[in-house]
């Protein structure tokens, strides 16, 4: 599978499709009010980046966001990370986080931090994988039993 990464404006019916989907997602595993899924209001605010992942035929697989952290100046949080189930197991998200893990260090990011669930075994495994170490709760997360987060010095 080809994959092209680029970033682009998430008020396209393919990527709300995809947010659609995540959404759908994490509200099987977890209870809506313990979910911190960013809209597509919150995603077109200024200084975040939607990354999106296009296979060869130009049909988005795959997205995350780079949301920059307001209490720290060289740190930002992953946000929205998700592949399609039909394009899973094919390195899309990798692809995804290379390019953003090189876009940030390049913008002179340090530090990559992002939440996820404890039932996201894959998401887990994939993060500790590419060098995330699970940190404490920080941020909205602090107290939140559905909510496990890591992060990465770039």
């Amino acid at each position: 599978m080809t994959i092209s990464i680029s970033i682009e404006p998430p008020r396209q019916a393919d990527i709300e499709a995809l947010l659609a989907a995540g959404t759908t997602f994490a509200h099987s595993l977890y209870p809506e009010e313990n979910s911190f899924l960013l809209s597509t209001d919150e995603l077109e605010r200024p200084g975040v980046d939607v990354y999106v992942a296009r296979d060869e035929r130009g049909a988005a697989c795959g997205m995350a966001a780079l949301v920059p952290l307001d209490s720290l100046q060289d740190a930002a949080e992953l946000k929205r990370l998700f592949v399609h189930s039909d394009a899973r197991g094919r390195g899309v998200a990798g692809h995804l986080l290379d390019r953003i893990e090189a876009d940030a260090a390049g913008r002179g990011i340090r530090s990559l931090a992002l939440e996820t669930g404890p039932l996201q075994d894959a998401a887990m495994a994939l993060y500790r994988g590419r060098g995330y170490e699970q940190v404490e709760l920080f941020g909205q997360y602090v107290g939140e039993e559905f909510s496990v987060c890591f992060a990465k010095s770039l």
